[in-house]
């Protein structure tokens, strides 16, 4: 009781570091009691009922694949390992869990105006290459349409549709031209699209003449 008592009014500065502070020390106490269990039976008892704790302590893990298999590594864990109980799963080395994770690889893709982005360059590559005409024009329209898009969705105010026109056959090398410009959609209907608000202009007030 004593000893109890002098735990209790610690500082947790003075107490030993928790290994997973989202159990918080009650577990862990909890954890560091049933490793001394003589007794196999009842300390597989009291390691089931610990993994109940820390899923009710935890509930959001449930929507994690196989949360029940993630508790037990997290007990495992917290205990240094030092538990000896039947696991129904595999027991995790250390080793494999100190592993850091192996660097992926950024794509980095260049593209000749940022604005319109990469995909959409390349989207224009592949319309060079149709050979069917139909399916050309209506693919020329869309990408037309996704490059006005696409720079107003950067620069939020209003472009020339000449100016869109004139990139698409500077990055189509001269091979697609959008027959008729009035295919292309308004400004402010893009904008709600894509979330922006067109701003309108502000009325000039006429200034009042004071009376003498």
């Amino acid at each position: 009781m004593e000893e109890y008592s002098m735990n209790a009014l610690s500082y947790n500065t003075e107490r030993a570091q928790l290994h997973i502070q989202e159990y918080g020390r009650n577990v862990q106490n909890m954890i560091n009691f049933a490793k001394q269990i003589e007794s196999r039976e009842e300390r597989n008892l009291a390691a089931r009922a610990i993994i109940d704790v820390m899923g009710q302590l935890n509930p959001h893990l449930r929507d994690v694949e196989d949360y029940t298999h993630k508790l037990w590594t997290h007990m495992y864990i917290m205990s240094n390992f030092e538990i000896d109980v039947d696991s129904p799963y595999e027991i995790p080395e250390p080793e494999t869990l100190s592993e850091r994770p192996k660097i992926m690889k950024y794509p980095r893709n260049s593209s000749k105006y940022g604005h319109f982005g990469y995909y959409a360059e390349r989207m224009i590559k592949e319309t060079v290459t149709v050979e069917d005409q139909e399916e050309k024009d209506y693919l020329t329209e869309l990408l037309a349409n996704l490059l006005k898009k696409n720079y107003l969705t950067f620069h939020t105010q209003n472009v020339e549709n000449s100016a869109i026109t004139s990139h698409l056959r500077e990055l189509s090398k001269g091979q697609l031209k959008l027959k008729d410009i009035s295919l292309l959609k308004p400004t402010n209907t893009i904008l709600k699209t894509v979330g922006v608000t067109p701003k309108k202009p502000m009325k000039k007030h006429k200034s009042k003449k004071r009376r003498k």
